[in-house]
């Protein structure tokens, strides 16, 4: 029996090296490839860069996908008309009316300028949840996250660190 048991252990091994092996390339089709209209010229910044533009706060916040502490931004009740530009690139990300008072402690907008292109959606899985996080589309840099919860006809939250945020008001 132990002579069976080598022998079928040998020959699985004997089958995974020989594909492993195998230097053929079968897959004729051409890989598909993404393009970009806005955002075609991403900032790319090295960390001490980075550290020279932002304060310390900032940077956590931008570069290192870090949170501010609830209720602390200057944007949480702010409400002038205006435009949210990225802290770390200036790309005009959110109206001011786009935005509204979601009672979680940070900014909260229930949509974005550019309709997908200035704001990045990607899958978060950490901290033992599944979320959405949102970055600026031109420097990488985290903004916060979207959740499926916002009280407008979009039904969308885009919980935003307000370190992550400009503000440029509108001209009248």
């Amino acid at each position: 029996m132990n002579l069976n048991l080598i022998s079928t252990i040998a020959f699985c091994l004997v089958c995974s090296f020989s594909s492993c092996q195998n230097t053929n390339n079968t897959n004729t089709t051409t890989p598909k490839t993404t393009t970009s209209t806005t955002m075609d010229t991403p900032i790319k910044k090295t960390d001490e860069e980075w550290k020279k533009q932002l304060t310390s706060e900032q940077y956590y916040v931008l570069r290192e996908k870090g949170t501010e502490r609830p209720f602390t931004s200057q944007y949480n009740n702010f409400f002038e008309a205006g435009t949210y530009v990225c802290a770390g690139c200036n790309t005009e990300l959110f109206t001011s009316t786009q935005k509204f008072d979601g009672h979680c402690g940070w900014p909260s907008f229930d949509g974005e300028l550019g309709g997908g292109e200035r704001v990045k959606k990607i899958k978060d899985l950490s901290h033992g949840m599944v979320r959405t996080e949102i970055v600026c589309a031109k420097c990488n840099g985290h903004l916060g996250h979207i959740f499926d919860d916002g009280p407008t006809a979009s039904g969308l939250r885009y919980c935003v660190n307000g370190l992550s945020l400009g503000f440029k008001k509108a001209e009248k």
